[in-house]
């Protein structure tokens, strides 16, 4: 189902356990580190809560994700192993980051130093927020087009709180009506606090068949994933408390041979696991926080080009909140990174794995020290400023700002917001990019990014939120792949830039007491060589109806605009254009409380007129769905 990215008017909801839920004004964080008011902050920010999450159950956090303004998240409609690209303001996976409870998650062996969703339970998950445009003065590395930041489930204030999940669905293409069960999601938490002492441990398990990986396929490809999360907490005092973390992911997805689009036996395993620590030390108007995390990542390709990839990385961020009377709030930090990569593979002839990259010459260190500032008045004017210096092991220094005024004026029928902001965003090369022996060029500099933004939001208090943004965004330094002759290809950068510009249309109205109403249009204008597999124009709208006190109902629908993709032509060795076909999807979705509210029944139905189009060239994708589930919590 939809979530369009929209704000929040008024108060927001927040669970503070199972049974209690308290009304308080809603704020944002992520682009200030502080919780501000919404209408103090200089940007248009998706907040997706956990209210949210509730009317999303059954589907998975990049589809949820997918649903929000200027955001595409291509492979959600395919088969469930298919990998995922993200399109954010004609940005690509390399430009978008994930941060996990606040720490920036990468894999080191991706090209694009990119994390895959696919690793992450949504059962998991109790919020998201989406900060689109550049950031990496606040967040450093790959901070280009947006910030999405995923806050897992905490512990409830109760001793003991179990809570279960199943699902059972539906998963084939449009041409297909036996309606099998084949998709089945579970996972279950247990979670409390004695004390100082909390303490959540989660499991969740998904397995998906019944559809092939390529259009036309006679083999289905299954996808298997396990997650598993524990987080401990310990309050030592008022002013000093410590979190810690320890967690798994793994999936295993078979797939074809996209050359020849023919079923093949492939299959991509993926090992996820991590551990963190998060001490907080509070003091008459700051805190100091430290995000510590250790990251190993191991991915194994079974083809005809078998592979292997381990990569490790260490990150911690130490930064220093100070708030000046709610006036002046500041942020001083340092962020540290260090990664490193090693691959296998089998040489023409041979039958034993051979090290193509050593992870003693694929490392690279950052060291970054930033600062940021934002300023509240008493007459409507905010300002939100940040710098950061990056200093890479391979590339040296590389300064990066942020400048975010904007100016709220409050009113009788609630207030209208003017924002605009000037952002630059570096990418790092990748270690694959940097170092993979065929391929790799260790003189590649980072690609940058400039962000101009413009827009307006109007409030009208508990009815209705309007938002309009125009961005430009600058690309320099492209890393491309260049044939330099002779079938002979090197990553390289590109001398010329390249330009994304757009408006996002964001709208939430409340038409009666039981019926609300979320809109969001996207479009944006991209130069030929950004345009891959982008649409120029995205809608989604969603209506919620509340039948009864118990009962739920929503209605959405998303549409797609033409796409340009391309496809390898075996006979003349080069690339084909195509085009491929608009297309709007309609799903459904009911959820009914039962006993005392602590079980909730729902049922989805996507694709409900079983459109037949395509999201990738030569791929399937899925046909009329439905699935069924209970959500308990005790």
């Amino acid at each position: 189902m939809l979530f369009t990215g929209v704000l929040s008017i008024g108060a927001a909801q927040t669970q503070t356990d199972s049974t209690k839920v308290e009304k308080l004004e809603e704020v944002v964080v992520t682009d200030s580190r502080f919780a501000l008011k919404r209408e103090n902050s200089g940007k248009i920010i998706t907040k997706i809560t956990s209210q949210d999450l509730e009317k999303l159950q059954g589907q998975s956090i990049a589809e949820i994700i997918g649903r929000t303004a200027g955001v595409e998240v291509n492979g959600v409609r395919s088969n469930a192993g298919q990998n995922l690209s993200y399109f954010v303001r004609g940005g690509r996976n390399r430009q978008v980051l994930i941060l996990i409870d606040g720490v920036q998650v990468t894999d080191p062996s991706q090209i694009a130093n990119d994390y895959d969703l696919r690793l992450l339970n949504a059962d998991q998950v109790e919020s998201i927020e989406i900060l689109k445009g550049a950031s990496s003065t606040l967040y450093g590395t790959g901070a280009a087009t947006a910030v999405i930041n995923i806050k897992l489930k905490e512990a409830s204030k109760k001793a003991f709180n179990l809570n279960l999940r199943s699902t059972l669905g539906t998963n084939q293409s449009s041409d297909e009506d036996a309606y099998a069960i084949e998709d089945f999601r579970n996972s279950i938490a247990v979670n409390g606090s004695l004390g100082k002492f909390n303490y959540l441990a989660s499991f969740g398990q998904q397995y998906t068949d019944g559809l092939s990986a390529i259009e036309g396929g006679t083999e289905s490809d299954a996808f298997n994933s396990y997650n598993g999360n524990v987080k401990l907490g310990y309050k030592f005092s008022n002013t000093f408390k410590l979190n810690t973390y320890v967690s798994f992911d793994r999936y295993k997805a078979d797939f074809d041979d996209s050359f020849g689009m023919m079923d093949a036996d492939n299959v991509s395993n993926s090992k996820q696991y991590r551990i963190g620590v998060s001490p907080e030390f509070k003091y008459n108007k700051g805190s100091i926080t430290v995000n510590a995390a250790y990251n190993n990542v191991e991915r194994e390709i079974e083809s005809s080009f078998p592979s292997l990839f381990n990569a490790e990385s260490i990150i911690v961020d130490a930064f220093n909140r100070y708030n000046f009377s709610d006036k002046f709030y500041t942020v001083l930090g340092v962020n540290f990174q260090d990664n490193q990569m090693e691959s296998f593979s089998i040489p023409f002839g041979a039958t034993d794995f051979s090290q193509t990259i050593n992870p003693e010459t694929a490392q690279f260190t950052i060291t970054d020290p930033y600062a940021n500032v934002v300023y509240v008045s008493d007459f409507g004017l905010n300002v939100n400023a940040g710098l950061r210096l990056n200093n890479h092991s391979e590339y040296g220094s590389h300064l990066v700002y942020s400048l975010n005024p904007s100016y709220t004026v409050d009113l009788d029928f609630g207030y209208v917001k003017g924002l605009a902001s000037y952002s630059t965003a570096f990418i790092t090369p990748s270690l694959f990019q940097l170092f993979e022996p065929s391929f790799g060029n260790a003189d590649l500099d980072p690609e940058e990014n400039q962000t101009i933004e413009v827009g307006a939001e109007v409030s009208i208090k508990d009815n209705a939120t309007f938002s309009l943004v125009y961005f430009n965004r600058n690309e320099e330094n492209f890393i491309d792949f260049v044939d330099t002759g002779g079938f002979v290809f090197q990553y390289q950068n590109i001398d010329q830039s390249f330009t994304a510009s757009g408006l996002e249309f964001v709208a939430q109205a409340k038409i009666t007491k039981d019926l609300d109403l979320n809109l969001n249009a996207t479009y944006t204008s991209l130069d030929e060589d950004l345009s891959l597999r982008i649409p120029e124009i995205i809608v989604n709208t969603r209506l919620d109806y509340k039948v009864f006190q118990s009962t739920q109902m929503s209605l959405s629908y998303q549409y797609n605009g033409d796409r340009q993709d391309v496809v390898f032509n075996n006979a003349t060795f080069a690339n084909d254009a195509v085009t491929l076909d608009s297309y709007g999807l309609l799903d459904f979705y009911i959820s009914h409380k039962i006993l005392n509210s602590k079980m909730t029944v729902f049922a989805n139905v996507t694709n409900i007129f079983n459109e037949d189009f395509q999201e990738l060239f030569g791929f399937a994708t899925r046909g009329r769905g439905v699935n069924l589930g209970f959500n308990l919590n005790l």
